[in-house]
């Protein structure tokens, strides 16, 4: 880059700290502020500060990757992350649910549906120690993509036998860490706005840039990686590569690593239930928490449409570099990394100072990521397992120191894993489909099953992730789906035996839940001790959420692909999904939209 390129990174990289040190006199009174932050913050902050915090650096580069290699379809592989399909059930009824708990974290949350007899207390652990394993790994995926993508730029040397991506990880992760640590969620969300602006202007010049400069040509090479490390490049067609209908079959050599995406078909299904699976159960960490921190059921919702609605931009981006990773392939030799054509992009085909704004700018999207799952994942060692069982008469202080140290140490250890991880795609997809996967099922029955207790969550989370270190150690190759239904079903196996030879939850727990809460599902014994007026105005919301539903989850997916649809100028493509995107937003107006601000009361 040249002087004026450094100039405007270091100029955004000592705004974000300014910001995040502002905040911290506000931050410093609780935790109650430090992680949620006083459930005071506006939607549209929560909303910009999520759509910043899913726009991951990682997460654009091995998207772009896919789509690079796989063509447009390739856009069909992100669903099995949930980010795609999981804010269409986190908007219509998952976000308002979560945010009726009144609490700070899911773990918290165990005490709220089982009681504070031991079952609770035992489903409480689990929780807070699974999500913080899943934090750590999740800070290894953002610290691969960060260190790929800003190595390329800024000319990091290795030393002690690291590689420069390592240390690139390390600067940016100190970065981050100095407001993350100062301000907690005031410092994340205020600089998550800040940066948003930030990614949205880098999202539009590039689109503009690939709309006006860049056309496909009518053949060309593209590239997927090997599983002994290398790359083999592919020709493909500009009608094959542009064509949004996923295919049901690809034909990748067994010894490429995009093989396991052959039976392309079953691959979309399965990561479709799996989304819907997880939709219907909620999440966890940092989105899950702006939820807990917004002021109403109409707030939850609003804030989810936002987020969805700016998350939407983030694929003709996508689409935007893959194309003119392709076009650059034409002109000096197909890029051989599809993980590196981001970087690769930007370096080449972007002007000076204009580049400076760019890397500035997806600087900005790993730090977002990386700063809310931070700030999430401490609130479960601080909340849930040192006030709760280790010190409850701790001070706000000591409550605050616990925070600050329990975020570096988070931090320590997800950079250590990097050690061992070097592919982004390979942590992303044990995240997803194995690790994660082994939660899902525990993480569903809570919602939508009176009989499931807190033993039968606890024993059901533990043996999947059992199930998932095994299947890492023993099978590392095998494919998504394969892994899934392994850690699935050990973890339904266990939930069941957990379930079954524990006493039910104590009633008088189960009526506040459902009172407070009010899910669909199967509540019957817990539903017929209340009165059956307000059980009509429950079924009625109820059925109004489940119909909104089947409007919200393709009408995200039409969002995104109406985007990328432009940018290609596949204009038959485009046309056909502007009018079905029309239909779902009418459909979602009269089942959802307008019914934001009713509310069942139960006393």
């Amino acid at each position: 880059m040249s002087t004026l390129d450094y100039g405007i990174v270091i100029t955004y990289i000592s705004a974000m700290v300014g910001v995040g040190l502002f905040m911290q006199r506000r931050a410093s009174k609780g935790i109650e502020g430090y992680f949620l932050g006083n459930r005071k913050l506006p939607w549209w902050v929560l909303g910009a500060s999520g759509m910043a915090s899913n726009l991951d650096v990682s997460g654009t580069m091995i998207n772009t990757a896919f789509i690079f290699a796989l063509g447009a379809s390739g856009f069909f592989v992100e669903i099995r992350g949930g980010v795609t399909l999981i804010m269409a059930f986190l908007m219509i009824f998952q976000g308002k649910w979560n945010r009726r708990a009144e609490v700070m974290t899911l773990a918290e949350w165990m005490h709220f549906r089982f009681g504070k007899e031991k079952d609770g207390d035992v489903a409480r652990i689990i929780a807070a120690g699974s999500i913080i394993i899943m934090t750590i790994a999740m800070i290894t995926y953002f610290a691969i993509g960060s260190g790929k993508f800003v190595s390329e730029f800024l000319g990091i040397p290795g030393f002690m036998g690291l590689e420069p991506q390592f240390w690139a990880a390390v600067m940016m992760i100190v970065l981050a860490m100095v407001y993350t640590v100062a301000s907690g969620l005031y410092g994340v969300v205020w600089t998550d706005v800040f940066q948003g602006f930030l990614i949205f202007g880098t999202i539009m010049y590039v689109c503009v840039l690939a709309f006006t400069q860049f056309t496909l040509p009518d053949t060309f090479m593209v590239s997927v990686p090997l599983r002994d490390g290398g790359f083999q490049a592919i020709e493909t067609t500009k009608e094959a590569w542009t064509s949004l209908v996923p295919p049901w079959e690809m034909n990748f050599a067994p010894e490429s690593a995009y093989s396991i995406y052959n039976l392309f078909g079953v691959a979309i299904l399965f990561y479709l239930l799996k989304v819907i699976i997880e939709g219907s159960g909620g999440t966890s960490q940092y989105m899950i928490q702006r939820f807990f921190a917004s002021r109403s059921d109409r707030e939850s919702g609003l804030l989810s449409l936002f987020w969805t609605s700016l998350l939407a931009f983030r694929w003709p981006f996508i689409m935007a570099i893959a194309m003119m990773g392709v076009v650059l392939g034409t002109q000096q030799g197909v890029i051989q990394d599809p993980e590196r054509v981001l970087p690769v992009v930007i370096n080449q085909l972007v002007p000076v100072g204009v580049k400076g704004l760019l890397v500035a700018g997806l600087m900005a999207a790993a730090m977002s990521t990386f700063d809310s799952t931070v700030n999430a994942g401490a609130a479960y060692w601080v909340k849930d397992i040192y006030q709760t069982y280790i010190n409850p008469q701790a001070s706000q202080k000591t409550l605050m120191l616990h925070g600050r140290v329990s975020s570096v140490i988070l931090v320590v250890l997800g950079l250590l894993f990097m050690l061992v991880i070097k592919n982004i795609n390979e942590i992303w997809g044990w995240i997803t489909s194995s690790l994660g996967a082994g939660l899902l099922l525990p993480t569903l029955a809570r919602w939508y099953w009176w009989r499931m207790n807190g033993y039968g969550f606890a024993a059901g989370t533990v043996a999947g992730m059992v199930a998932a270190v095994i299947q890492r150690l023993v099978a590392p190759d095998i494919p998504e789906y394969f892994a899934f239904v392994f850690t699935t079903l050990a973890s339904l196996i266990g939930m069941l035996i957990g379930t079954y030879l524990t006493k039910p939850t104590n009633e008088d727990v189960l009526l506040a839940f459902y009172k407070k809460t009010r899910p669909f599902g199967f509540w019957g014994p817990v539903k017929k001790r209340l009165d059956p007026a307000i059980l009509s105005q429950i079924d009625r919301e109820n059925s109004r959420d489940k119909l909104a539903t089947f409007f919200a989850v393709p009408w995200q997916v039409v969002l995104f692909l109406t985007g990328m649809a432009l940018i290609m100028k596949t204009w038959t493509q485009f046309g056909w999904l502007l009018l079905i995107l029309i239909g779902l937003s009418t459909g979602l107006y009269l089942t959802w939209f307008r019914h934001l601000s009713s509310e069942v009361k139960v006393d």
